[in-house]
């Protein structure tokens, strides 16, 4: 409690901030309600100005949970660009024994009746070939032992060392064996506008055997056309062997028809 109306008058200046009036103390009550009045707006208006301005505690965590959590750019940067060389390399080493076949592709075996045997190994009917060789064997010949049993074609290549990277459906010359009995060599062929012409006339069928007519009907002609297309499992050893096995469309039995590649 104040002694004397002019310590109150000191006591309140120093907590309500009053203004220097020029009037004197005998002013009405009604001007000291004005000034205590505006004094304290202003003095709130300030506090909500700075209580605005300054930050919570709960952004200041957000803000400091934000940061910490964003990593680094050059980070990430050499992260991805790890990532793309090591797939890259993977892609290198798929595609240096791939040769454009998958486990499931269409062999054609085709080739005129006094003529020799052709095989054509196609992803699809309308892509070209990705493996076609000429037998030494006639197809009379292969054609009698395929309707005597199963029927096991076996072609060789030598290993060379100064061809290390050289793909085994791409090798130009094989030793052929025919249930374990040579018949000659087999030479890889590139597909030409005759083997198309075959191809094309087959079609789209993708199992079956027949007949199409030949070219000429003179003496000097190789006779009508044998055919017979068939769905093939292809199986990848290694490097080094592949293996080609035809699927019977009734999944009864083994293969009729097995061809293998070999590099010795």
């Amino acid at each position: 409690m104040a002694r004397n109306p002019h310590d109150s008058f000191s006591f309140s200046r120093r907590y309500f901030h009053w203004k220097k009036k020029a009037v004197e103390e005998e002013d009405d009550d009604d001007d000291m309600e004005e000034i205590l009045t505006f004094t304290s707006s202003k003095s709130d208006d300030k506090e909500k100005v700075k209580k605005s301005e300054a930050p919570t505690s709960f952004q200041m965590q957000h803000s400091l949970s934000t940061a910490s959590a964003k990593p680094p750019r050059k980070k990430l940067s050499v992260l991805a660009v790890s990532k793309l060389r090591s797939a890259f390399a993977l892609g290198r080493a798929r595609t240096h024994f791939s040769s454009g076949l998958g486990t499931k592709v269409v062999g054609t075996l085709f080739g005129h009746r006094r003529g020799h045997v052709h095989f054509a190994f196609q992803e699809d009917f309308k892509l070209t070939p990705a493996f076609l060789v000429e037998l030494a064997t006639p197809t009379s010949i292969l054609v009698k032992e395929m309707a005597s049993g199963l029927v096991r074609i076996a072609l060789e290549c030598d290993k060379k060392t100064e061809k290390k990277g050289f793909k085994l459906l791409e090798e130009p010359i094989w030793r052929t064996y025919c249930n374990g009995k040579k018949c000659g060599y087999a030479m890889r062929r590139e597909c030409g506008p005759e083997e198309w012409k075959v191809l094309n006339a087959i079609g789209p069928i993708s199992m079956g055997a027949g007949v199409l007519p030949g070219a000429g009907n003179g003496a000097d002609s190789d006779g009508e056309l044998m055919y017979m297309r068939a769905k093939f499992e292809r199986v990848v050893g290694s490097k080094d062997s592949e293996a080609f096995y035809m699927m019977n469309p009734d999944g009864n039995g083994g293969p009729e028809l097995s061809i293998y590649l070999l590099r010795v």
